[in-house]
């Protein structure tokens, strides 16, 4: 029974972190229809940033928690700038290219950005320092869970409200989703479609952030390449939950980081990615719109 609840709040523990992933992805498909593969490098620079921040606050010796509270609003600002000028850059001169041109300029932004990382920073893994503090009330359960991933529960939680919040009760929130049902007749309504997009991909990139600084102060250490595996497992997880809904996002994040945790526990850590993309398969195979999706009926 300890075991089965090690490798289930394991389980939590990635599915909440995919989740503030997959939350980016798919409200950037809901809007336009774009999968945004760069979307994992700007939750690695988010924990970039953080550690940097955090380094620079120890030498002048603030306590532990005045450094994550300032490195990760720091990360936040830095990587939704990063999200609102890849936007700019990358994918609204593409606006009405075909699909494919967008994909590739996603992918090209991936690789882009992940050479910078790794020519500015390095290749090895960096220490990242433990900046969650331990909460008292846990040391009974201390081998069950720890701070940093009841906060990490708490906050993936938090974003999730907060983004439906925004979505269904905010005069910003009423503009995406009418952006996302038909754009033209949107701006033929006075809504601003191109603000509404960079709000879209400022907002995802600051969720992708705040996963990047949890993880790595959970973990311990980073490197440049944590992105691209994070960020492709976000994307089965999205595609998992119903991509585009917000829910199915988490949902579809939690289910992965369950699977994989229970077959790596119970079977082998060595197939843990075969694992999580056969479930995928299996989930489309039976429901292609994924757990929450709904399929649409083209019309011609």
């Amino acid at each position: 029974m300890e075991y089965f609840l090690e490798l289930f709040l394991g389980g939590l523990t990635r599915g909440s972190i995919y989740a503030l992933i997959a939350l980016g992805y798919t409200m950037v498909y809901g809007i336009i229809e774009l999968i945004n593969f760069a979307h994992g490098e700007i939750y690695m620079i988010g924990a970039f940033t953080a550690l940097i921040v955090s380094g620079v606050l120890t030498l002048l010796g603030w306590n532990a928690l005045a450094i994550i509270v300032i490195a990760s609003i720091v990360a936040v600002i830095y990587s939704a700038a990063y999200g609102y000028t890849i936007e700019k850059i990358a994918y609204k001169p593409l606006r009405n290219a075909p699909r494919l041109s967008a994909l590739i300029s996603a992918i090209g932004m991936s690789l882009f950005l992940q050479n910078y990382v790794l020519l500015a920073q390095t290749s090895d893994f960096l220490p990242f320092p433990e900046l969650i503090p331990e909460f008292g009330f846990l040391e009974p359960y201390s081998n069950f869970i720890r701070s940093s991933e009841l906060v990490i529960f708490a906050v993936t939680a938090a974003v999730m409200l907060g983004l439906t919040f925004l979505i269904k009760f905010t005069r910003i929130g009423k503009a995406m989703r009418a952006t996302a049902q038909d754009k033209m007749m949107a701006s033929l309504v006075g809504i601003d479609v191109n603000r509404v997009i960079s709000v879209t991909f400022i907002v995802g990139s600051a969720t992708a952030a705040i996963g990047g600084v949890l993880i790595a102060s959970h973990i311990g250490q980073l490197n440049y390449y944590i992105g691209f595996i994070a960020g492709i497992k976000a994307f089965v997880a999205a595609v998992l939950g119903g991509i585009g809904s917000i829910p199915g996002a988490v949902l579809g994040s939690l289910v992965l980081g369950w699977t994989e945790s229970f077959f790596t526990g119970y079977v082998s850590s060595d197939y843990e990615d075969v694992f999580a993309f056969l479930f995928l398969v299996l989930i489309l195979i039976f429901r292609p719109a994924g757990i929450l999706g709904r399929s649409e009926t083209e019309k011609v």
